[in-house]
This record gives structure tokens, sequence and C-alpha cells, in this order.
């Protein structure tokens, strides 16, 4: 599912010549919000329901450079979920359809009041509902990764 169509922005550029890797996670963090707003979760949403996302934990992969002014699209497909949870894998792709980059996220529901995990407010469930889902036969292969050096683990 298409969440995002970005473009790098010139202050993203470092000494380098190609983004920053910090901005790889901005770009992320703006597919986070975009999945928010497909589900129900924008500004009016947040405030309709008292309920917001946090992010628990991230895991990123950079796999291409992508330079100044290039398009960025952010992809995204649930990989798993419970009442509270999401279980997001996040791809950002070229215009060719070239992978730059990947983001395997744990995002909490939030009761915006009570600043405590909730589960998923009825109309955002169904926004939930509607996300495309990994096939069981098609996980993809840089999510559940884990850092460290070879055979030293």
């Amino acid at each position: 599912m298409a969440l995002l169509d970005t473009r790098v922005a010139p202050e993203w550029v470092d000494y380098n010549g190609h983004m920053n890797d910090a901005e790889y996670a901005r770009v992320f963090s703006l597919g986070v919000e975009a999945l928010m707003d497909a589900i129900g979760l924008d500004e009016a949403g947040r405030r309709d329901h008292g309920y917001t996302i946090y992010t628990l934990e991230t895991h990123l992969c950079y796999r291409r450079e992508a330079h100044e002014g290039q398009p960025l699209v952010v992809e995204a497909t649930l990989l798993d979920r419970d009442p509270k949870r999401l279980h997001v894998f996040f791809e950002m792709f070229d215009t060719e359809g070239t992978l730059l980059a990947t983001s395997e996220q744990m995002l909490m529901g939030i009761d915006s009041e009570a600043g405590r995990p909730a589960p998923f407010p009825a109309a955002v469930e169904a926004g939930i509902d509607a996300l495309p889902r990994v096939a069981a036969d098609a996980w993809p292969e840089a999510a559940g990764r884990h850092i460290g050096l070879p055979g030293k683990r």
C-alpha cells in the first residue's frame, strides 16, 4: 500500500552527497503519520477518539543511496497485530521501483488522555482491517532481523 510520495529535500543531503541516515528515519516517520491518516487517526480522528499511536521499536535497513530531489515512495504491509499493537513493515522505493530502505516497526495504540496503551477504537479497527497484510509464505526477508557480527552470536 503506497502511503507517501515525497522528494529528497536539499537539507536532507549530507557531506557524502546523499540523503543522511537520520533523514531516512524522518521519511519513515512521515510514513507512520500517513498510516495513521489511512486508518482514521488523522488530526480529527486523534481528537475525536482521544487516541494516538506511539512507536515502540524501529529497525531500519539502508539498501541504496537517495539523492537530492529524488522522488521517494513509502509503502506499508501489516505483518501482525493484536488489540493494541501493529507490527508494520515499511519499504522506501524510488520511482523505478528500486528498494532504497526498509523500516520494521512496532506501533502501540495509546489513550491520549490516560497516556496509557489501550485497544484500538472500533472505527480505527476498520481502517486497520483494510491494510495490506503479509501472506503467510511471503514474510519479508528484512523483517525480524537482528543486528550483530556474523558468527558472534
